[in-house]
């Protein structure tokens, strides 16, 4: 691999100022050895170098700067946890929600979890240069289609420093540069996460730039999404309150990243063993990630049976449950606390133990709740009988359907991807986890010789 000699950019006093066009100067101290361009403009020059110094490089190369970043992030945890420790005291001291601290939490082992993703996505296969499809046409012209990178991709997300190593680990395996604009409240960790990882593409004699930290205002921001031509995607994850002011303010062209108000059903056919271990796991497991389940829909049927148990069991584990009358009846008998479901706990993502109940009397109520209330990101279906299954599967709009599976699996590292960069309910281009294709594009190589038309 040819060597790419990088000097850095030193900053006085590691002060930088931010300048958006037609807009008065703001300043940012910026506590950390990288360097942070002063304009989107310029930073996105130097992004669109890098990228195309990625698009060059073979497989074998992206692997090996993968696995040295990897190797950089374990070398340092404690540096990062440190670093992350700030942004929780910071955020409790905020009155931030629990939910939202655990997804700002970096322990050591999700440090090292981290780390592994990248390792991940080193072993699995390169996407860059793969054959669509091709043909030979009658007047011998060879015509194939061949996947390429997308070149600039602007990441817009909270707080989630696990995504600012995702993204970085996708966009380099695929051949993207990345710009990374993470929330404020992991500010300290993704400033530590992105200069280990500079540093790590540093050794690798690779351009720094192809990952690089935006800092800034709102201006900044604004900046980034009107850079059309300049930044070739953007793609938001978080709240839904986010992902609607990029969709709606963006220029460049947007993968929207949905909010997950995902549901379980339990049907009449439903093994009652596999129903409670689904719905417990799909609320319990990790209630603070857009794969958690919001709403349990519940069979007639099965209501005197299952509820008793399922809330039970819900309540026990902290779970604040929201019930209709009927779901509100069964746990009045069973003396399991509840509240009053409103009708914006049916399109509420709670991303905390609170979970929505409501007894549906057949499998067409279920699948009308779910098409008026869904997100359209994961649903689940617990039942023995095919046929509902298939029903469902058929009918249900959604990114991903499951049938007696929790809906924690949809999630990129579970589909078998590596690490994923969001996962789309939108339907153009990406639907569902989006990994390695998806941070790809397509272009047509035509071979003659000496044809004309």
């Amino acid at each position: 691999m040819e060597r790419i000699v990088v000097t850095p950019v030193i900053l006085p006093l590691h002060v930088v100022a931010f300048r958006d066009a037609g807009m008065p100067s703001a300043h940012h101290t910026y506590a950390g050895p990288m360097a942070v361009v002063p304009t989107v403009a310029e930073l996105a020059s130097r992004a669109r170098v890098a990228s195309r110094r990625l698009a060059l490089l073979s497989r074998a190369d992206k692997d090996a700067a993968l696995r040295a970043l990897a190797d950089a992030l374990d070398a340092a945890t404690t540096q990062i946890v440190a670093a992350n420790a700030e942004d929780i005291e910071r955020g409790r001291s905020g009155g931030m929600a629990d939910g939202l601290i655990d997804r700002l939490t970096l322990t050591p082992d999700r440090v090292g979890s981290v780390a592994n993703a990248l390792r991940d996505i080193a072993a699995l296969p390169d996407p860059v240069g793969e054959l669509v499809r091709g043909s030979t046409l009658a007047n011998g012209l060879q015509i194939r289609q061949v996947r390429v990178p997308m070149g600039v991709v602007g990441m817009i997300y909270e707080a989630r420093p696990n995504v600012t190593v995702d993204a970085a680990g996708l966009g380099l395996k695929s051949g993207n540069a990345v710009i990374l604009r993470g929330g404020s409240a992991a500010e300290s960790t993704n400033r530590t996460l992105v200069d280990v990882m500079r540093g790590a593409l540093e050794t690798q004699g690779l351009l720094v730039d192809a990952i690089a930290l935006l800092e800034g205002g709102r201006e900044v921001v604004k900046e980034l999404l009107t850079a059309r031509g300049q930044v070739d995607l953007i793609i938001p994850r978080g709240g839904a309150g986010l992902i609607q002011t990029v969709v709606t303010e963006s220029t460049v062209p947007v993968i929207e990243t949905g909010v997950g108000n995902c549901h379980v059903y339990v049907d009449a056919a439903a093994d009652l063993d596999k129903a409670l271990a689904i719905a417990v796991n799909a609320k319990t497991h990790r209630p603070s990630v857009c794969n958690a389940a919001e709403s349990l829909l519940v069979h007639e049927s099965l209501a005197g049976e299952f509820l008793p148990k399922v809330l039970a069991e819900l309540s026990s584990a902290g779970v604040t449950l929201h019930t209709d009358p009927a779901a509100g009846s069964a746990a009045e008998a069973a003396g399991i606390p509840h509240v009053e479901a409103t009708d914006e706990d049916w399109d509420t993502e709670y991303l905390a133990l609170e979970m929505a109940v409501r007894v549906v009397p057949d499998l067409d109520s279920a699948l009308a709740h779910i098409q008026q209330h869904t997100s359209g990101h994961t649903e689940a279906i617990v039942t023995e009988d095919r046929a509902a299954a298939r029903r469902f599967t058929t009918e249900v709009d959604a990114a991903a359907v499951m049938v007696n599976a929790s809906t924690r699996f949809t999630d990129g590292g579970e589909f078998g991807f590596g690490a994923e960069i969001g996962i789309s309910t939108q339907k153009l281009h990406a639907r569902g986890p989006m990994a390695l294709p998806e941070l790809t594009t397509t272009k047509w190589i035509v071979e003659g010789d000496g044809q004309i038309r």
